[in-house]
């Protein structure tokens, strides 16, 4: 039986094989152009409009008036400064603590299995529904919190009420809910790591820290560099915690920038200003985050 050859393109991949890669690869191209890169484009032309959300066939081009009024918004100065304070500490608080937990159920102990699924049960719940729960348990005068520092002689604390709490609070909680999903994944790469190395290691003499800093956190680098790629997306995306705990509050101390789109695009329908806003946001977050890319594996 002869077998037809085809003429081979892009060096070792056949016609056949390029066409049937590009059509596997078509329904990601079509969801990519129409949920990301079509509203990036929609955005960047509504930026220069005074588009408001309840006239939508009164649309005026006002050129750079959007940008002028960005920069002396305080509002959303404050908003950004609340976004970056909890990247600032969520990323640390967070990556550690899934590190901590996955080396902790990664050694061989007793219902190891419980655990896992206990520190990645808040994963799965949802964001509504774990605000709520820690909204209960940090009621000011009833909360459970504040119950067992009472029985303590310990003062109250206000949490949430608190301009200088706020934040912090917020922070915890999302390190809580998020730090299962980082757990795993610093437990698949702990489970790549020879065990060979490990057992040099102990042949030479190295205590618990050294083969930790010599070992596990030079094989984890590659995974450390994700987990805190995609933690400081993350990060710059929080929205639900602050809209269901705080609304922002109090005095605007935990509303974040992208909140703060929210409300001036649905809740106040200035489309207009609101796709100006996501525009400067988005070149910040790329910017940031191909830094952050450079500099670790700079440091790697």
């Amino acid at each position: 039986m002869r077998i037809l050859k085809t003429k081979r393109l892009f060096g070792k991949y056949n016609i056949g094989e390029t066409v049937a890669a590009y059509a596997f690869m078509l329904p990601a191209f079509v969801f990519i152009i129409t949920f990301v890169i079509g509203p990036i484009v929609i955005s960047f032309g509504y930026a220069f409009t005074d588009y408001y959300l309840l006239k939508p066939h009164d649309i005026h081009f006002i050129g750079f008036e959007n940008f002028r009024y960005l920069f002396s918004d305080k509002i959303m100065w404050k908003a950004l400064f609340n976004t970056f304070q909890f990247i600032v500490m969520v990323i640390p608080l967070q990556v550690g603590t899934a590190l901590a937990l996955a080396l902790l159920v990664n050694k061989k102990i007793r219902f190891n299995l419980f655990f896992r699924i206990s520190f990645f049960a808040p994963v799965v719940m949802s964001l509504v529904v774990i605000s709520i729960l820690w909204m209960t348990l940090l009621n000011p005068e009833s909360g459970l919190i504040n119950t067992v520092l009472s029985s303590l002689g310990l003062p109250k604390q206000p949490f949430l009420a608190s301009t200088t709490q706020v934040m912090p609070t917020i922070v915890v909680v999302s390190a809580w809910q998020g730090a299962g999903y980082q757990m795993m994944i610093f437990l698949a790469g702990l489970k790549n790591i020879p065990a060979e190395y490990y057992e040099a290691a102990k042949i030479d003499g190295s205590n618990s820290w050294q083969t930790f800093r010599n070992i596990t956190l030079p094989c984890l680098k590659n995974v450390t560099i994700f987990i805190m790629i995609t933690t400081l997306i993350a990060a710059f995306k929080l929205i639900v915690q602050p809209m269901v705990m705080t609304g922002g509050g109090p005095k605007n101390s935990s509303l974040t920038i992208v909140f703060y789109i929210y409300q001036t695009g649905i809740r106040y329908r200035n489309v207009g200003y609101a796709s100006a806003i996501t525009l400067i946001f988005t070149l910040i977050v790329a910017v940031i985050v191909l830094l952050q890319r450079r500099l670790l594996r700079e440091e790697g």
